[in-house]
Formats: C-alpha cells, structure tokens, sequence
C-alpha cells in the first residue's frame, strides 16, 4: 500500500515518533528474553536509527542520496555494499533478534556509513523518507508469500513499487535478487506494470557476465550451495 502523508509538522512527527516507538518497543521485549539483551542493544543504540531526523542529519552530514536495504538479515551483505562505497547505506530488518546481530557485525567491522532501522518497511518507509533520498534500493531475498491470497505481501508488489517511487531519486534503481523462479516472474510483470525500466535481466547470476562485483548474502550463499540457480534484474525509475 502507498501512504500519502500530508499533515502538520507537529503530527508528523508525532507519527513517526509513534510507528518506530512501537517497534523498538517490540524490540526491546523481545531482547530481553535473551541473555544480556538489553546490553546488547545499548551497545549497539550509535548505528539504530529511531527517528525521521536522525535520518535527515545523516543524509545532509554525507551530502547525498543514501541505499537502502530492506529485509537486511544478519546484515552480511548491508557492512559489504557499506564498505565499498562512501555513500551512506540504511538497512532495515522487521525482526528484532535478527537485526541486533546485524547490528553487532556493523559495529565489529567498523562501519562508519551504515545505519539500521527496525520495524515494518511499509508503515516506516512513507514516514522516514521523502523524494529523492534513496539512490538504489536492494530487495535480497525477499519473503515470496506464494499462495496467490498474499501476493499483495510482496516487496515487488505493484503497490510497493509505487511506495518506492516516492523514496527514489529520478535516476534511482531498484535491484532485486531471488531464488524463487515464480516470485522473479511475478516480479518482471510488476514491474513492467509500474512502468520500471528493466536491465540486466539475468536467471543464473553467479554464472553470468553480471556476477562480477556481486555481494552475496547469507541466503544466496545457503542456496547457491544447494544448486538453485540466483535470478537478478535491475530496475530503473526511468
């Protein structure tokens, strides 16, 4: 679904202060069931961001638009894509026990350009970002929900490419891998849909011209390993 937000300065930020509360709340439940889970997230509180203006003075300290990483896991492949650039890099991770161990990876390598976010992309996003601040955003893996009932679940959903639209620049891109042959069809039809321009069209990466500079994640790793070939395009706003 696409949210329009169109309300007083002081609503909104009282809605956001309201949507990531609620999940670090969540958050902060679900730690404590492990052991020292409060610890570690205080340890870690320097790279969580919790609200739209710690996120605006980090785009405006780096000077630019920043990439975006929804459903980030354990973070592998977020810290790789963060230490080859000096662009800023925004991951996001709904499930809390698995973004404080991405979390931890960040702050052991030392990542000076990598934030996190913890929550729901689709009620975070429309509140986090406005247009143009996020050059290209990475869809690794994404749950494929395959029963034909959840189609509307999926990040390549045509409502969510609609969200996206207004998170990216006019040159933004959106690059989607999968192992999940009927969620990358569905994805090109949504996508074409949502009038994207596709590139690099590619149903076995790591045996194609595009694998090189490829940043593999954990899952892709796990599945490459098992024989399933890893499907990629690349999405362009124009």
């Amino acid at each position: 679904m696409c949210y329009n937000v169109n309300i007083g300065a002081a609503a909104y930020d009282h809605t956001v202060y309201s949507i990531i509360s609620e999940s670090l709340v969540f958050f902060n439940m679900r730690m404590r069931k492990k052991k020292h889970g409060a610890e570690r997230i205080a340890a870690c509180a320097d790279l969580l961001f919790t609200d739209r203006a710690e996120i605006e003075n980090f785009l405006k300290d780096k000077g630019s638009a920043c990439q975006l990483e929804i459903g980030c896991g354990k973070g592998d492949f977020a810290i790789e894509a963060s230490q080859r650039t000096d662009i800023p890099f925004i991951a996001i991770e709904r499930s809390s026990d698995v973004a404080v161990v991405a979390m931890e990876k960040a702050k052991a390598a030392g990542c000076d350009n990598l934030h996190f976010v913890v929550g729901n992309a689709e009620l975070l996003l429309p509140n986090l970002f406005q247009k143009g601040e996020v050059d290209t955003l990475y869809l690794n893996f994404s749950d494929p929900w395959p029963k034909k009932g959840y189609a509307k679940r999926r990040l390549t959903h045509r409502n969510f490419l609609a969200l996206y639209r207004e998170l990216l620049s006019d040159d933004g891109k959106i690059v989607f891998k999968t192992d999940n042959a009927g969620l990358f069809d569905f994805s090109l039809e949504e996508f074409a849909a949502a009038g994207f321009r596709m590139e690099e069209i590619c149903r076995d990466l790591h045996n194609s011209e595009y694998n090189e500079g490829n940043i593999q994640t954990e899952y892709e790793r796990n599945f490459s390993a098992k024989g399933f070939p890893i499907h990629r395009v690349v999405a362009y706003m124009h």
